[in-house]
C-alpha cells in the first residue's frame, strides 16, 4: 500500500510538469498570436511601431493574470473556500470610490485624472494603505476570524458603491463619460513607467512573502495542525492578507477591475493539476489567466475592432462558471 502511495506521487507530479508544459506551450502561442497578427512583418517601420504599442499591452496583461492568480489562490487557502474571491474584500469598490471621488471634486481635468504616473502612485497608495489598515485592524478586533474579515469586505463595498452612485447621479454627464473609461479595465495605451513600478511592487512583496508563500501547503491543513507544525499562524495570515490586499491593488491600479478572473483562473489551475502544492497552482493560475487575457484581447482586437472590452468578456464567462460552481455537487468541493 505505501509503495502504491509513493509511486502515485511522482507520477502526478510529472503529469503536472507535464499540464503545466502545455499550458506554457499554448501562452507562448497566444503571445506570438497577438504580437504578429495583422502586424506587417514585411513593412518594418510599421513593425516595431505596432510591436512598441502591444508590447505594453501584454507586459499589463502578464502582471494582471500574475496579481490576480497568485492573489485569488491565497485567499482561497486562508478561507478554505474555492468559490471566493478577493473582490470580496472591496477593493474594486475602493478603486472606483477614489477615482470618482476625484473627478467628483477635481474634475477631469485635473493631474490626478489626466497623468497616469500619479493616478497609479496616488491608486496604489491609497488603496494599499486604506485597505491593509482596515484589514489589519479588523483581523485583531475580530479576533482572527477571515470570515469576519470577508462580511465586512462585502458591507464597505456596498458603502463605497453607494456614496460613489451619489456622486455619480450629480455629476456633470460629460466628466461621468469620461469616468467611465477609468473605470472598465483597459489594455489599450498602457503607460510604460506604470509597468516598471508594478513589476517593482510586485517584485517586494515576493521578497517579503517569500517565506509565508511556502508555508501555504501547511497553513492549508487548518490552524490547529499548522500551529502544531510549529508555523506562527496569525502573522503568516496577517502577512499573507497584506499579500492579497497589495497584490490586487496592483492589479486594479494598472489595468483596473476585472470581475470574475480570478475565480475562473484559480479554480481552473485546481481541477486541472489536482494538487495541493502551491508552487504549481500558482503557476498555473497564472498561465491560465494569461490565456484568458490575450485571447480576450485578440477577440476585442480582430473581431470587435475594440468595440467590447476584454472585461465584458471575462465577466459573461465568470458569470457562467460561477454558477456551474454553485450547482456542482457539494462533495465535488
Amino acid at each position: 500500500m505505501n509503495n502504491s502511495v509513493t509511486l502515485q506521487k511522482p507520477n502526478r507530479h510529472k503529469k503536472n510538469a507535464v499540464k503545466l508544459l502545455i499550458l506554457g506551450v499554448i501562452t507562448v502561442a497566444a503571445i506570438v498570436c497577438y504580437l504578429l497578427i495583422n502586424s506587417h512583418p514585411e513593412k518594418t517601420k510599421l513593425f516595431l511601431y505596432i510591436l512598441g504599442l502591444r508590447l505594453p499591452t501584454l507586459l499589463c496583461m502578464v502582471i494582471a493574470s500574475l496579481s490576480i492568480g497568485v492573489a485569488t489562490l491565497i485567499f482561497q487557502s486562508i478561507v478554505n473556500n474555492r468559490i471566493v474571491t478577493p473582490a470580496l474584500l472591496g477593493m474594486q469598490s475602493i478603486y472606483s470610490f477614489l477615482h470618482t471621488a476625484a473627478v467628483f471634486v477635481f474634475g477631469t481635468g485635473s493631474i490626478l485624472f489626466v497623468n497616469q504616473n500619479v493616478s497609479f502612485a496616488v491608486d496604489l497608495v491609497l488603496m494599499g494603505t486604506v485597505a491593509t489598515f482596515l484589514y489589519w485592524y479588523l483581523f485583531q478586533k475580530t479576533g482572527h476570524n477571515i470570515l469576519y474579515i470577508m462580511l465586512i469586505g462585502t458591507v464597505l463595498s456596498s458603502f463605497f458603491g453607494s456614496i460613489q452612485s451619489a456622486m455619480v447621479r450629480v455629476m456633470d454627464p460629460n466628466e461621468y463619460d469620461a469616468l467611465l473609461s477609468s473605470l472598465v479595465a483597459d489594455f489599450n495605451n498602457v503607460n510604460g513607467e506604470i509597468i516598471i513600478f508594478s513589476v517593482a511592487a510586485l517584485a517586494v512583496l515576493a521578497i517579503v512573502l517569500h517565506k509565508e508563500l511556502k508555508l501555504l501547503d501547511v497553513i492549508t491543513m487548518g490552524r490547529d495542525q499548522a500551529i502544531n507544525l510549529g508555523v506562527d499562524y496569525d502573522k503568516a495570515i496577517r502577512k499573507l492578507l497584506f499579500g492579497v490586499v497589495l497584490c490586487m491593488a496592483v492589479a486594479t491600479a494598472t489595468v483596473g477591475p476585472v470581475s470574475f478572473l480570478g475565480l475562473i483562473v484559480a479554480n481552473l489551475s485546481r481541477q486541472i493539476l489536482k494538487t495541493y502544492k502551491h508552487s504549481h497552482l500558482i503557476i498555473g493560475a497564472s498561465l491560465i489567466g494569461m490565456i484568458a487575457l490575450i485571447g480576450g484581447q485578440l477577440v476585442s482586437q480582430h473581431i470587435f475592432h475594440f468595440t467590447v472590452p476584454v472585461s465584458t468578456f471575462v465577466t459573461i464567462a465568470g458569470g457562467v462558471y460561477f454558477l456551474y460552481l454553485l450547482l456542482r455537487k457539494k462533495g465535488a468541493y
